[in-house]
């Protein structure tokens, strides 16, 4: 029920009438069993559904802030196997939605086939795959489906009308929405763009629209929460771990923060 879980969660919480709140952290940060315990505390917190990032040498859509920590992750020695274990004790843990939010070259290196395959035994839910064009997706696409894996893509403001179309007909779970143009980050208020690109997206798929990069705190959840089918956060809970070396301190602030986002998603702005 891998998929399916994702789907149900996001129906609930629109039948609830309120916005999912999804986490993202990346395995191995600032341990391998650091970070599960840390994607735990956000789950247990408040958040619905969790991204595991699988860290990277060359983020170039990730910020500074998602940049250190997947280097940290990667000098720890993190592996795919970690990532995959960071799925299957998060997931056994709290029963929710765990997907995995990768670059492709690392995919495609292990084989596509068989990440699907070990991403679902592991309870895994889907991927978000920011850097696969869509036009060069079916081989994955058909092992996802295989294994009953969400394929969720990342669409742009700068993104034409037919683009969203396609990209949201290939893809199932949700469309992830960038909030903005550019590299992850926090920012100081919620574009204008974000709330257009739901509109435009809406007109074009029935799928769930999920946006991402920028919210850092309840009030901006809320102003989003109000527009979008989900709220994705992940600068901002990375930025609190890379605040401490006390991996205490650091899930203590994830709490904290995360209660913030989840009462925000629950008191939505019109």
């Amino acid at each position: 029920m891998s998929q399916r879980l994702l789907t149900e969660t996001l129906a609930a919480t629109k039948a609830a009438g309120r916005a999912a709140l999804v986490s993202y952290l990346p395995a191995g940060f600032p341990t391998v069993d650091g970070g599960i315990a840390a994607l735990r505390a956000t789950l247990d917190a408040g958040a619905d559904i969790v991204e595991v990032g699988l860290p990277h040498s060359d983020p170039v859509l990730d910020g500074p802030v998602i940049q250190t920590a997947d280097d940290r992750a990667l000098r720890g020695g993190v592996r795919i196997a970690d990532v995959l274990r960071t799925v299957r004790d998060v997931h056994a843990a709290t029963g929710k939605p765990v997907l995995v939010m990768s670059y492709w070259n690392p995919v495609s290196r292990y084989g596509a086939e068989r990440f699907a395959r070990e991403l679902a035994d592991a309870g895994g839910s889907g991927c978000v795959l920011p850097d696969l064009p869509v036009a060069e997706s079916a081989p994955w696409r058909r092992h996802a489906e295989e294994h009953d894996l969400a394929t969720v893509f990342v669409v742009a403001p700068s993104s034409t009308d037919r683009q969203l179309a396609d990209t949201a007909a290939a893809g199932t779970g949700f469309v992830y929405a960038s909030a903005l143009m550019g590299v992850t980050g926090k920012r100081t208020s919620v574009d204008e763009a974000a709330a257009v690109l739901t509109r435009r997206l809406r007109a074009v798929t029935e799928l769930p629209v999920c946006v991402g990069m920028g919210v850092a705190d309840g009030e901006q959840a809320a102003e989003v929460a109000g527009f979008a089918d989900g709220v994705i956060v992940g600068s901002a809970l990375v930025e609190t771990l890379l605040a401490t070396d006390d991996e205490a301190m650091g899930r203590a602030g994830l709490e904290r923060l995360t209660a913030r986002l989840a009462a925000g998603v629950r008191t939505r702005t019109a």
